[in-house]
C-alpha cells in the first residue's frame, strides 16, 4: 500500500486475507512523450515539449489500487536490465507494490512501449518477449487475498486449474476485463469464463460485440445475466451496471473535464470500483466514484501517472464543495458526491498521514509530463 491512509481499516481483522488485490501480468516500460506538433514521418525529427517515464502495462492497475489504499500484490517477469530495475525500484519502493511473487530473468530484456499523445490521441511502438513463466508458474498457490483482476481471454488458459480459479475458490471475488479482440471474431464462448468471476467490466463496444447486442443497454442485461455484478463502461457518457447480489440497477454520467490521455483510465476505474465493492458502498456510489478517478485520471498524460491517490480525491472534492457556481450542472455534482464527505481521509489524516497524490517518475527521477 502506497500511503498511510486505510480504506478498509474497519474491516480488518484476525484471520484477514493478506492482500486486497491480486494480479498477474505484462510489466513494460512506458516512455510518453507530449505536446507533440505533429507524428514524425520518415526522415525527420520532432520536438516533444514534455515527457515521462513509468511502469506501465498491468503496473497501471497495480498501481491504481494500491494508490486507493489496498493491499496489491503482483506477479510478473521483470528481466537483468536498468528499465527492469527502474520499474521494480518504482513498483515496490515507490507504489507500494508487493512483488514476492514477481521475479527476474537473466537475459530477458523489458518490454517497452513509446507512447506519442497528440491531440487528444495517442500512437504508440512496442517491443517485448513472451514471459519466460506463465502466471501460474509465477503465482503457484495463490495468496490469501479479497479479490483479484484478470483479463478475461487470457485468466483460464492453460492445462488444470488457473491461480484464479483457485484463489476463488478461498473467497476472492474475481472482476473480469478484457481486451479489443484484433481478430473481429468476438467469440460469445470467452463469456462462458464469466462462471468464475464476480464482475464484468467490459466498454460498450467490447459488450455489445461479445453479447451480439445492438445497445449497451442490452448487452448489460445480457451479461447480467451471467455475471453477479455487471458494469458497462460508456467512456465520456459515464457508466451503467446492475448487480444481482443487492438488486442494484444504475446509471452515472461522467464528469465534464477536459481530457488529455486516456491511457489507464479503464484501470484507474476498475480500481476505484473494487475499492468500493470492498467497501459495501452502494451502487450508484460505487460507480460514481469509479468516474471520478477516471476523471483525474485522463486529465493527466502518462498511464500509471496519472493514477489519482486520496489526496487528489480530497484536493478534488474540497474544489467542488467550495465552486459557488449554483448551475444545475454544479448542483448535480455535488449532490452526486456527498458520500465522499463520509469516506474521505479526516483533516488530521490529510494533514499527519500523508494521503497519497499522483506521483512522477522517469529514468532519470524528474519528468516533465
Amino acid at each position: 500500500m502506497a500511503g498511510g491512509y486505510d480504506p478498509l481499516a474497519a474491516q480488518r481483522g484476525p484471520g484477514e486475507p493478506e492482500f486486497d488485490v491480486l494480479l498477474a501480468g505484462t510489466v513494460f516500460l512506458d516512455i510518453i512523450f507530449t505536446g507533440l506538433p505533429a507524428l514524425p514521418t520518415g526522415g525527420t525529427e520532432v520536438w516533444a515539449e514534455g515527457m515521462g517515464s513509468c511502469p506501465g502495462g498491468i503496473a497501471n492497475l497495480a498501481t491504481a489500487t494500491s494508490r486507493l489504499g489496498l493491499r496489491t500484490s503482483l506477479a510478473a517477469a521483470f528481466g537483468d536490465d536498468d528499465y527492469a530495475d527502474f520499474c521494480w525500484r518504482t513498483l515496490e519502493q515507490q507504489e507500494g507494490v508487493d512483488l514476492s511473487r514477481s521475479r527476474r530473468f537473466d537475459g530477458w530484456h523489458s518490454p517497452v512501449t513509446v507512447s506519442m499523445a497528440l491531440d487528444h490521441d495517442r500512437g504508440m511502438l512496442t517491443h517485448g518477449h513472451p514471459s519466460p513463466l506463465t502466471s501460474n508458474q509465477l503465482i503457484g498457490e495463490p495468496p490469501t487475498t479479497r479479490s483479484v483482476l484478470v483479463d478475461l481471454a487470457e485468466a483460464f488458459d492453460g492445462e488444470g486449474p488457473s491461480w484464479v480459479e483457485q484463489a476463488a475458490a478461498s473467497g476472492a471475488l474475481v472482476f473480469g476485463d478484457i481486451g479489443w479482440d484484433a481478430s473481429g471474431s468476438w467469440s460469445p464462448a470467452v463469456l462462458d469464463r464469466l462462471e468464475h468471476c464476480h464482475a464484468f467490466l467490459p466498454n460498450a463496444p467490447e459488450a455489445m460485440a461479445y453479447t451480439r447486442a445492438d445497445t449497451a443497454h442490452d448487452a448489460l442485461y445480457s451479461l447480467a445475466d451471467r455475471v453477479p455484478l455487471a458494469v458497462v463502461t460508456l467512456g465520456p457518457e459515464g457508466a451503467i451496471a446492475i448487480d444481482g447480489t443487492t438488486g442494484e440497477e444504475a446509471s452515472v454520467p461522467a464528469l465534464r473535464v477536459p481530457a488529455l490521455d486516456a491511457t489507464g483510465a479503464g484501470d484507474v476505474f476498475a480500481a476505484a470500483l473494487v475499492l468500493g465493492t470492498l467497501r459495501g458502498w452502494p451502487l450508484g456510489d460505487r460507480l460514481a466514484f469509479a468516474t471520478l478517478c477516471s476523471s483525474l485520471a485522463v486529465q493527466q498524460f502518462g498511464g500509471s501517472l496519472a493514477a489519482p491517490g486520496w489526496g487528489d480525491l480530497a484536493d478534488w472534492w474540497h474544489a467542488a464543495r467550495s465552486d459557488p457556481a449554483t448551475t444545475a450542472y454544479a448542483t448535480a455534482v455535488r449532490r452526486r458526491f456527498a458520500f465522499l464527505d463520509d469516506v474521505l481521509p479526516d483533516q488530521q489524516t490529510l494533514a499527519t498521514g500523508a494521503p497519497v497524490r499522483r506521483a512522477a517518475a522517469t529514468v532519470a527521477r524528474q519528468s516533465d509530463a
